[in-house]
């Protein structure tokens, strides 16, 4: 993130008559070692008719002296930084290793330099009584201890605007327990002082800018931006020199702070000094902030202005889909994770936790209030993927399409402290079976199975008590001890075997006859209703009871009608029951499956009057009711470190910003975020991915099924343009990833894809089958998985089942945006290309990109290049999209890490992307495995005004391959570098290259002009324990690794070729003495440096 703001001090002496001004000094200059870079200054004064003199004083301060040589009769000063407004981190410091607690003493040479910084106040009895107060203190980290003094000095000492001149004394300020910074700032200067600490003044400006996201905890700050002079303290401390503590906000000095006189005394560090005539005089000063330029940042990615416009054109595609009756349905699945706790394996690696359950079940409630208040909310299970013991939860929410309410009575969520004991299950489920017509009398207890359990006992060595079982152990000792201390005698729950025939709307029950008599449930710790011995049920011959089929999902559903207030059932054989049991104190009632809606809604208004009559309330689980358009609903599902959203579709623009901006709301009240960060400080996202859903509210709706081309037209596009599927992406990204591109698989899966394709016809088709028959074998990943490709079509019409066939298209290359309008964005790019090509079907060759996608499309200006056409393309089609909109985008997935100008010529870095591969097998304690090689990464360079007939630009050495970008004098390449050392990788024993140096050389001179570093690992060596917290650790850590400085030293020294065959011309080549190293570029790589080339086989001729 860039901000620029404006800082202007304005300060007006008017006197009552023309006198004489003794010359006076001015303090109102940066200080050399401010940290937060000052693009430019300006300082004004009136009278013009004046001397100035420029120097420095004993403490290295900027003063500026003026001389008035006529008399006037007003002073009027005014002063202008421009302040590049970077996050710095006030705790990146070292600190020596005999000052890491506190206390410690200076070394003789040391303590006599830092003489003046210790002179300390007589006669201070408050002072000396308030310092007796953090006895308590002595011994800690000398970084603890500080904070605490400050943070004490700031709970105690109320801040007060006091216009008075000078600086309050120190017993005046500790007894009135009020003051000024500037009296706070001297407080906390004695108190240093007095603990043998070397402190000095600090006079300055601080600027404040108001945040752009209210905070969850604690104040947001300041409600507009603001700025003021300010008076702070620094102290030394060896290792870590001046650190800055503000005791009027209890914090460390940051890039907000602007020193510009540090002094050992507060009177030589006065922004103004200097003698007059005597007369009266009238004072008054206004100090203004003004931001002049903000890049987008994930907090606030657009303007308002530029909100409006992206709204426009959502509505302007909106009109095109209700006149064309596209009737498109736009889905997602964002992702979120913790904003509390960046380093839990849970928000990392793990797909489960307690703390991931609670955050999930506190968005459901908060998700059920503000989109589906009538909802109901289902408890139920996922995926089960190998090598997790069970299967995932899911939570639902279910709501009626025609705004009815599903569930009217208030239900606890599972995380209610109420309980209840297996009685009241009991009576809940009889009472249930009554109000069904009388079926109670089949309810019947389960049981574990004991001859299990007691086999499983005596498999245990004998110095195992199995009630004694440490919860640490596997899963099977945990189950083991639990039901031995609830006795295998009693029952787990009971059953109620139940069934609904649609036609007549009779409820079914019976008894379900045993061979031992007892109902002995299946081993296992899935719910009561996953472990029903169906097996050994009997099943009547004569009178088979046949499930009801399946609605197809092109047929038109009937309204839905109010069930009658008296059940009726009739007697049968079934398979599927109503199971209720007790866990951890809670009844969970588990549904059985019913595959009509109106059965499922007939079930739970039961189960909510019998509820009401009771007061008992179950949580629900089991079988969640059939996929139909009569009933919506969202899911909130466990992933790898995140929590992922099953949002419920949308047909409109509207309908789109009111769930999108809503779940981001919500999701931040949860305490759930959308950023997470590498150590370096990059971002990553969440690391779920946000893939976008489109199809129709039925199968039959869907305008993919109906339209066939239109997929063929998005498919033929995106080939077109890698930097869709490039920008939005996230980190991980090539043949391997999550979601790889079409061209990026086989070598011939172009030639097949254009075949498969030219059977796809322009138009409405009657076979909904046609477009999964034609495309399911060729959008797959390495492995032939269909899930894991760009465009996944699993359920736009599988032949796997019903629920394979909901018309529905998943782009899955969509990484999480940090901010709801850039994922509308993301959205309405998509709803614009569908709009234009339902009208204009786009049917090209496909084009045969080979090493560019790998090579040129990995940097961000070639990416920038590719989405200026795709804008160009959509406004000449008639959808007004505007370039600007995608430069969130840009910032996010590109970050800038620093820039140099020299000269003429500016150098500038960014990351870029670089794709990971998966390597080979490997054993692991937890089995075979494949890892990711993520120990490589790319950066661009981009360098504007050069004259390349003189000047080369060279990465450690070696020149680096520019390409020209069609703009004068700017070229653009990339760095591909070993950033890490993992345990598993390629190269093993290749280094890591760090530092990065760029050189700008002038060939005529052999000489550097100037240039940059950039460190892969902070350059002072520190390892970090954590993840950043937020943004702006994360900007603080990528800027401390970027310098403006650190060129090679001396005459250059051009990188040699290898020696290879040639001949002798005795007047010289012509050529330069700098050449292309045969080894830095090949044909695969003809705009990318790989640094691990050069560096690991500089004497092995190039097979290129």
């Amino acid at each position: 993130m860039t901000l620029r703001v404006a800082v202007r001090h304005h300060t007006h002496y008017r006197y009552d008559d023309w006198i004489m001004l003794a010359p006076h000094v001015l303090r109102l200059r940066p200080a050399p070692h401010c940290r937060t870079p000052i693009e430019a200054y300006s300082l004004k004064v009136r009278p013009k008719d004046h001397y100035i003199n420029w120097l420095q004083d004993p403490f290295g301060n900027f003063l500026a002296r003026f001389v008035f040589p006529e008399k006037c009769q007003e002073l009027v000063i005014d002063v202008e930084l421009i302040v590049r407004m970077v996050t710095i981190n006030p705790f990146d410091f070292f600190l020596d290793e005999e000052a890491q607690t506190f206390p410690f003493t200076y070394e003789e040479g040391l303590k006599h330099q830092l003489a003046p910084y210790l002179v300390v106040e007589k006669n201070t009895p408050r002072l000396d009584q308030w310092l007796q107060g953090i006895d308590g203190e002595m011994g800690s980290k000398t970084i603890d201890f500080l904070v605490a003094v400050n943070q004490r000095l700031w709970k105690e000492i109320s801040y007060t605007i006091r216009l008075e001149v000078g600086v309050q004394e120190v017993e005046e300020t500790l007894k009135k327990k009020t003051g000024s910074c500037r009296d706070s700032a001297w407080l906390l200067v004695q108190v240093m002082r007095k603990l043998g600490l070397a402190a000095r003044f600090v006079s300055g400006y601080l600027i404040q800018l108001a945040a752009d996201e209210k905070s969850l905890d604690g104040p947001s700050g300041p409600e507009k931006d603001f700025t003021d002079l300010h008076a702070w303290c620094e102290v030394f401390v060896p290792g870590a020199g001046w650190l800055g503590l503000d005791p009027t906000s209890g914090l460390f000095a940051g890039e907000g702070h602007i020193p510009l006189a540090c002094t050992p005394h507060y009177e030589s560090a006065a922004p103004v000094s200097g003698l007059t005539d005597p007369c009266q005089v009238s004072f008054r000063f206004n100090n203004t902030v003004e931001r002049i330029s903000e890049t987008p940042r994930t907090t606030k990615p657009y303007t308002e202005g530029q909100w409006q416009a992206i709204d426009s054109l959502g509505q302007q595609v909106d009109a095109v889909f209700q006149k064309e009756a596209i009737q498109l349905s736009m889905g997602g699945e964002p992702t979120f994770v913790s904003i509390d706790d960046h380093d839990a394996p849970e928000w990392n690696t793990a797909a489960d936790g307690v703390h991931k359950r609670q955050r999930a079940q506190d968005l459901l409630q908060r998700l059920r209030d503000r989109f589906a208040p009538g909802g109901l909310l289902h408890y139920g299970q996922g995926k089960w993927y190998p090598g997790e013991e069970l299967p995932r939860w899911r939570y639902g929410c279910f709501f009626r399409a025609d705004g009815q309410p599903l569930w009217s009575r208030p239900l606890p969520d599972a995380d209610e402290k109420t309980t209840f004991d297996l009685n009241q299950g009991k009576h809940f489920l009889q009472a249930l079976g009554r109000h069904m017509g009388g079926i109670d009398p089949f309810m019947q207890p389960a049981y574990e199975d004991p001859f299990y359990h007691l086999w499983k006992e005596s498999t245990l060595p004998p110095d195992v008590d199995p009630l004694k079982a440490d919860l640490k152990d596997p899963l099977e000792r945990r189950r083991l001890a639990r039901l031995l201390q609830q006795g295998l005698g009693e029952p787990v729950g009971y059953v109620l075997p139940l069934d609904r025939d649609a036609t007549t709307g009779h409820w079914i029950s019976g008894p379900w006859r045993l061979r031992q008599k007892q109902l002995f449930l299946l081993p296992g710790d899935s719910p009561m209703g996953f472990r029903l011995p169906l097996d050994s049920l009997e099943v009547d011959p004569a009178h088979p009871h046949e499930p009801d089929k399946e609605r197809c999902p092109f047929s038109e559903p009937d309204d839905l009608v109010a069930e009658p207030t008296v059940a009726r059932w009739r007697q049968g054989f079934v398979r599927t029951a109503l199971t209720l049991e007790l866990r951890e104190d809670r009844l969970y009632l588990f549904l059985p499956p019913m595959v009509r809606l109106e059965s499922f809604l007939a079930l739970i208004k039961a189960i909510e009057e019998t509820a009401n009559q009771t007061g008992i309330d179950p949580i629900l689980e089991g079988y969640q009711p059939p996929d139909d358009e009569r009933l919506h609903r969202f899911f909130i599902t466990p992933d790898p470190g995140v929590i992922e959203v099953n949002i419920h579709p949308s047909l409109t623009w509207e309908g789109l910003k009111e769930k999108t901006i809503g779940l981001y709301q919500e999701a931040r009240l949860a305490r759930l975020g959308t950023e997470k960060f590498l150590v370096d400080g990059r971002h990553t996202g969440t690391g779920g991915g946000n893939h976008i859903t489109i199809g129709g509210l039925s199968a039959a709706q869907s305008p993919l099924l109906r339209r066939p081309d239109l997929l063929a037209s998005l498919i033929t596009f995106w080939q077109h343009h890698p930097g869709l599927s490039y920008l939005f992406s996230g980190l991980f990204i090539g043949p391997t990833s999550q979601a790889p591109r079409v061209d990026e698989a086989r070598d011939d899966s172009l030639h097949e894809l254009e075949i498969a394709l030219s059977q796809i016809p322009n138009g409405p088709v009657a076979q909904p089958w046609l477009v999964d028959r034609v495309l399911r074998h060729l959008l797959v990943d390495l492995t032939g998985n269909t899930h894991r490709a760009e465009f996944c079509v699993d359920k736009l019409y599988s032949p796997d089942g019903p629920s394979g066939r909901l018309g529905l298209l998943e782009l899955r290359a969509f990484e999480m945006p940090p901010h709801p309008h850039m994922s509308l964005v993301q959205m309405l790019l998509l709803r614009a290309l569908i709009a234009w090509f339902w009208e204009k079907p786009y049917r090209h060759p496909l084009i045969r990109w080979g090493s560019a996608l790998h090579d040129q499309f990995m940097l961000p200006y070639f990416v920038e290049a590719d989405m200026k056409q795709v804008v160009d393309s959509l406004r000449e089609a008639g959808y007004p999209f505007d370039f600007g909109w995608l430069d969130p985008f840009f910032s996010f997935r590109f970050p800038v890490l620093g820039f140099v100008q020299l000269g003429d010529m500016m150098l500038e870095l960014r990351h870029a992307l670089e794709p990971w591969h998966v390597l080979g097998e490997e054993t692991t304690r937890h089995g075979t495995a494949r890892f990711v090689d993520s120990s490589v990464e790319r950066l661009q360079v981009r360098v504007s005004g050069l004259i390349p007939e003189r000047y080369v630009l060279v990465c450690n050495g070696h020149r680096l391959p520019l390409r020209a970008t069609g703009v004068r004098g700017e070229f653009v390449t990339g760095v591909r570098f070993k950033a890490w050392q993992p345990p598993s990788g390629l190269h093993p024993l290749m280094p890591i290259h760090s530092p990065l140096v760029f050189d700008l050389v002038d060939q005529w001179n052999q000489r550097p002009v100037g240039g940059c570093t950039y460190h892969v690992v902070h350059p002072g060596g520190r390892s970090y324990d954590g993840f950043p917290i937020n943004g702006l650790e994360g900007e603080s850590r990528r800027l401390s690794r970027f310098w403006e400085h650190g060129h090679s030293i001396g005459p250059w020294q051009p990188t040699t070729a290898p020696a290879a065959g040639g001949r002798f011309v005795p007047e010289g080549s012509g050529q330069p003495l700098l050449r292309d190293d045969p080894l830095t570029t090949t044909r695969e790589f003809v705009t990318t440096l790989d640094l691990r080339r050069v560096q690991r086989f500089e004497n092995v001729p190039s097979s290129t």
